[in-house]
């Protein structure tokens, strides 16, 4: 069984964000980055069915330099080797470009699962996993919260509905699986696989060893802000028919959410 687990790094929720002054890009001098947190629970479930029923868990990122780090950590942890995708092409990408991007790297070593965590704690697209098995022509499941092997073809999943309803699906191989996090509990890293890091490999991936066609986003930003707190109450009296027409008048023209 070879898996691939996408980790991503994202900055800790406690971090003070600071929008820098070209207003496109954050102060990244107060940032603490750690792995994000979902992602850590589809590491745990990869480590899991390879210890189950044995195989290969590649750790995969893409970011700045600094992101090497997610891959050691979970190289620490128990992962058998790692991919980093870095370049300055790929900072402004949109999700399905990042998507191509990771796609292409990817789709030459043949993964019979690849997990990544249901969404990150800072862009939040809940995407990428379903992007990923489009564009390598595999099954997928989302808000998985459960994970069995059924044979070389098959796996099964447990997937959380709505109203605390969750229901088990069965998935052809390859498969890429989003992983709901409490799924699992992740394990620390222990002193020996600490150690352990300096002998595992990690293959680089720049901008060059990408199709081009990937590295052309379709989103563009034009500045980043806090949003300004406003509050305005407006009372809009009459008959229902008058109501109404003002109201109807009202999302046209002030909010726009009528055509």
């Amino acid at each position: 069984m070879k898996i691939c687990v996408l980790i991503k790094q994202v900055p800790d929720k406690d971090s003070s964000l600071t929008i820098a002054d070209d207003h496109l890009t954050l102060v990244e001098n107060n940032i603490t980055w750690v792995s994000n947190e979902s992602d850590n629970y589809a590491l745990e479930e990869a480590l899991l069915l390879k210890e189950k029923h044995g195989g290969e868990v590649i750790a995969c990122t893409l970011g700045k330099d600094s992101a090497r780090q997610v891959l050691k950590d979970a190289l620490a942890k128990g992962a058998d080797r790692g991919i980093f995708i870095s370049d300055s092409s790929f900072d402004n990408l949109d999700v399905l470009s990042l998507g191509k991007v990771i796609a292409s790297t990817l789709e030459k070593e043949n993964f019979d699962i690849i997990m990544s965590g249901l969404q990150s704690d800072d862009q939040g697209n809940s995407q990428l996993g379903l992007i990923l098995a489009e564009l390598l022509n595999m099954s997928h499941g989302s808000l998985v919260m459960g994970t069995e092997i059924i044979d070389d073809s098959t796996i099964r999943v447990k997937k959380e509905l709505e109203g605390g309803w969750f229901q088990w699906t069965k998935l052809s191989l390859p498969a890429s699986i989003s992983i709901q996090s409490g799924i699992n509990s992740p394990r620390y890293a222990t002193l020996k696989g600490i150690m352990m890091v300096k002998k595992k490999t990690v293959d680089d991936v720049t901008a060059s060893d990408i199709s081009s066609d990937a590295l052309e986003s379709n989103v563009t930003i034009n500045k980043i802000y806090v949003p300004d707190k406003t509050k305005e109450t407006q009372f809009i009296e009459g008959s229902p028919e008058e109501i109404s027409e003002k109201l109807v008048e009202l999302f046209k023209n002030d909010i726009k959410v009528l055509n």
